[in-house]
């Protein structure tokens, strides 16, 4: 920041050493790394310096880039991601010197209702982006204290898992011989959150008590719906950084819990299955479970979504395994919907677009599912996609060509003889039944030429 040492000082309130210590130097991205903070992590057992651990110069650059990084929508004050170095030059000390008083308030989260596949809304909360920084930069120094001791059958949102371990985990599991699964719903969990007990589980770990009232204000921070400020007596909003982690400190019981009693499960944020040996031990488990779930941690179990069933009835994480006693992974049917669900929508021949917008639109979508789904026996999928999505787009170019002056122009470029054209240009079929005659002339190298990228040949890459 372009402020001298001295105008810094001014700008804090007088305290210890270590406090003065820990706002001294710019930090943010274009100041010269010799002026990070440089704070001794303590050696304490009660960790009561945490707060100038999450002040020091490295960790918020830290943080900073990987805000920038994860990108976003602004919170409720409007502020963007591009737009955060200029807003911290002009904040940053009044912040800083809140934070160390205890002062420090966040603004409320902006509340966006996403559509869930099957149906309802999942609310989002989102934080502005100074508060997505402090959270971010509160995580880094919170993830070692608190990671170490979770369950390695634990995998959601946590250094160096993902899901794709936790499909893996299942997958052993079964082909174990525990070929039942309680597959338990947790109803609107991050909305339902009990926030007196959330707090008395992270003070297990958390003395600095400057940290807990920050993360108290956190949960307290309230909604903006439509304009009108909610208040938040329970529950951590999805969307900022520091939610997944409060989720696993609560869940981290349930683990516990389960492992005591010698059951196979895993769990990915608040998506837990557990694996048994029959029905009657899976409706035994099931019960327990919720009464734990229940009286112990005030969660709710949707027992209408949660089932005692055969594990390739049911979908984890958007997979789902075969019968045989390999359990091979296999994509889940609902996943097969949501899938072409989107390509309809970025295929909709209502909707004016060129190929050379649509294209790069769709390739960005499909290149990304594949990379998450690529572990799932998938082959035949991918190549019945790229048949499904060429004929797609040939139909959103029969749309394009109106008139039959145009069609015939368009398809005598493509090197249709003439007699076709005429044919093809005047026929009276739709454009979905057109797309089946046009295969000859707009074959797939031509829809590679205007960069369409296959599911299959990606797939084979990956595989």
């Amino acid at each position: 920041m372009r402020s001298s040492e001295e105008q810094r000082q001014q700008n804090i309130p007088q305290g210890s050493s270590r406090q003065r210590e820990a706002v001294k130097p710019s930090w943010y991205v274009g100041a010269p790394s010799s002026s990070s903070a440089q704070v001794a992590p303590s050696s304490r057992e009660d960790r009561d310096d945490l707060l100038e651990r999450m002040l020091e110069g490295s960790n918020l650059r830290d943080a900073y880039k990987r805000v920038v990084q994860n990108g976003g929508a602004p919170g409720v004050d409007g502020v963007t991601v591009a737009e955060l170095q200029a807003y911290l030059k002009t904040h940053w000390e009044t912040v800083k010197a809140d934070l160390l008083s205890g002062t420090y308030r966040p603004s409320p989260v902006r509340r966006v209702e996403i559509p869930k596949p099957g149906g309802g809304v999942r609310l989002l909360g989102i934080p502005t982006v100074m508060d997505r920084l402090l959270q971010q930069a509160l995580l880094q120094v919170m993830n070692p204290i608190f990671d170490a001791g979770f369950s390695p059958h634990s995998h959601g949102f946590r250094p160096g898992k993902r899901a794709h371990d936790a499909v893996k985990e299942a997958q052993g599991y079964i082909q174990s011989g525990l070929r039942w699964t309680v597959d338990m719903d947790l109803e609107k969990f991050f909305d339902k959150v009990n926030h007196d007990m959330l707090m008395a589980r992270v003070a297990r770990k958390i003395k600095d008590k400057r940290i807990l009232k920050l993360i108290r204000s956190y949960l307290n921070a309230g909604v903006m719906a439509n304009g009108v400020y909610q208040k938040t007596e329970e529950g951590t909003p999805q969307g900022g950084p520091l939610s997944p982690m409060l989720a696993n400190i609560l869940l981290d019981d349930l683990d516990k819990e389960l492992t005591r009693r010698g059951l196979r499960f895993v769990r990915y944020a608040d998506d837990c299955n557990i694996f048994v040996a029959s029905r009657r031990a899976g409706e035994r488990v099931m019960e327990s479970v919720i009464r734990f779930v229940e009286g112990k941690l005030k969660l709710k179990v949707n027992r209408d979504k949660s089932a005692v069933a055969r594990p390739w009835n049911r979908k984890f994480l958007g997979f789902s395994f075969t019968s045989h006693k390999q359990a091979t992974i296999r994509l889940a049917p609902k996943t097969v919907e949501r899938f072409k669900d989107k390509i309809r929508e970025l295929t909709d021949r209502t909707k004016s677009m060129s190929m050379e917008d649509r294209i790069p639109k769709l390739n960005r979508y499909t290149m990304g599912w594949l990379g998450y789904f690529r572990l799932a026996s998938a082959k035949i999928h991918c190549e019945q996609f790229d048949q499904w999505i060429r004929r797609r787009l040939r139909m959103c170019l029969w749309k394009q060509w109106k008139r039959v002056r145009t069609r015939i122009r368009e398809l005598r470029a493509l090197g249709v003889p003439e007699w076709a054209c005429l044919v093809m240009a005047n026929s009276r079929r739709g454009p979905w039944e057109m797309s089946r005659n046009t295969n000859n002339a707009l074959p797939t190298s031509y829809l590679e030429a205007k960069g369409l990228k296959s599911l299959l040949s990606r797939y084979s890459e990956l595989c």
